[in-house]
């Protein structure tokens, strides 16, 4: 008597495209909601500080991230709307937007890194301060947050250009959700009008027990 030993079969490759999309997503949702969050913080906090001579003594001026320069945080919140519309749309559309969303993290990181180096906002509060067009901030200064700024703008360009190698992989929108979509009507069950009970459970169930 011969035996025959049972081959183990590898595991279904079809499940490796699945899980691949799976761990995309959870990563492109996490880094792109988190990138969005650190943009719009550091936006919020103080990006250069100097000081303006007043009456022969020194006005110290300060300037956040919102008076350097608003893209930042303008391009993190279409960032944000972007990877939500990522699910609401299907392939072309999907597309576009994932090459928003990765736009957008590019745009955060330059515009970022140019407000490193910009005194123009101060120097603005200098001249309003001392009611001279001309004057410009002294000791100039700028602080971390423009890097962490840009820092939130990397997080949301690896969100898109997740979105873009992966997006086709990720689920969309329910099409029960999607606005002028109906739901299929069943047909009417066939009622023996012989059967009376058949008759009222038709009536019951909305139905025309006549077939009329």
């Amino acid at each position: 008597m011969e035996y025959v030993t049972a081959v183990p079969h590898p595991p279904s490759e079809a499940a490796a495209p699945s899980r691949s999309g799976r761990r995309s997503l959870a990563v492109a949702l996490l880094s792109g909601a988190l990138g969005a969050a650190v943009a719009l913080l550091a936006t919020r906090q103080r990006w250069a500080e100097g000081t303006a001579t007043v009456a022969g003594g020194n006005f110290p001026l300060t300037a956040t991230g919102s008076d350097v320069t608003g893209v930042p945080a303008a391009l993190a919140v279409v960032g944000l709307a972007a990877l939500v519309a990522v699910f609401a749309v299907r392939r072309t559309g999907r597309f576009a937007v994932a090459a928003l969303l990765t736009l957008s993290g590019a745009g955060i990181v330059a515009a970022a890194l140019a407000g490193v180096a910009d005194g123009s906002a101060l120097d603005e509060k200098a001249a309003a301060t001392t009611g001279d067009t001309s004057a410009t901030v002294q000791a100039l200064s700028h602080t971390a947050w423009p890097y962490a700024a840009a820092a939130g703008g990397v997080l949301i360009l690896l969100a898109g250009l997740l979105a873009l190698r992966y997006g086709p992989r990720w689920p969309a929108m329910s099409g029960r959700y999607e606005r002028g979509t109906d739901r299929p009507r069943r047909s009417p069950r066939p009622v023996d009008p012989e059967r009376p009970e058949e008759i009222w459970k038709a009536l019951d169930r909305g139905e025309d027990p006549t077939g009329a």
